[in-house]
């Protein structure tokens, strides 16, 4: 049986996932499942999510600071006009995860983003989260799923409008991580102080 909510040495209990490291649980305790507004905020949740596919998250987690000084702290309007010299430079950074696709993703989604109005993306991401009212609590890590229709809507939109690397699960991904859905286990702490 999967299992639920389980104790962290302060004796809280949290989603399992989160106790399997100290960097985890503060993502998971002040992070994890919270509300995130603002293009730029969303720009770097869309980022790491793109950079995270294939990867386990701490290794996108402990390597956030190298991304944000990077990345031009993922300002839309600075990482849009970056030149062919940035982009050798992201390839040679051992701060960021070195993937081609996944630069040359975050380039051009800054480019499209760019053209946007201020606004347009926290709006088109935040359409698409679901009524709190249809989802039950999970209560285990069973009960949270991968690919939901609402982040297939959302992958399609963000697609149909220019961005890349933005799937059902990445989309599915960032909606966790910005707060659009709540998957902290029903008795989770996190869930509490939401």
């Amino acid at each position: 049986m999967t299992p639920g909510a389980v104790a962290g040495p302060d004796g809280a209990l949290r989603c399992p996932w989160a106790l399997s490291t100290d960097d985890y649980v503060a993502y998971h305790d002040e992070e994890w499942g919270r509300p995130v507004h603002g293009d730029d905020a969303l720009f770097e949740r869309i980022s790491l999510e793109a950079f995270q596919s294939g990867l386990s998250w701490i290794t996108i987690l402990r390597r956030r600071p190298g991304f944000r000084a990077a990345f031009a702290e993922f300002r839309i309007e600075k990482v849009a006009a970056f030149t062919d010299a940035d982009r050798e430079r992201l390839l040679a950074d051992t701060g960021i995860i070195r993937n081609r696709a996944k630069i040359d993703a975050t380039l051009a989604n800054a480019r499209v983003l760019a053209d946007w109005a201020e606004g347009d993306l926290d709006e088109l991401i935040w359409s698409h989260a679901p009524d709190p009212a249809g989802r039950p609590a999970p209560k285990t890590l069973a009960d949270v799923p991968a690919v939901t229709p609402e982040s297939t809507a959302l992958s399609k939109a963000l697609k149909k409008r220019g961005l890349r690397f933005v799937g059902p699960t990445t989309a599915y991904a960032l909606m966790q991580a910005c707060g659009l859905v709540d998957d902290h286990l029903e008795t989770c702490v996190a869930r509490a102080a939401r």
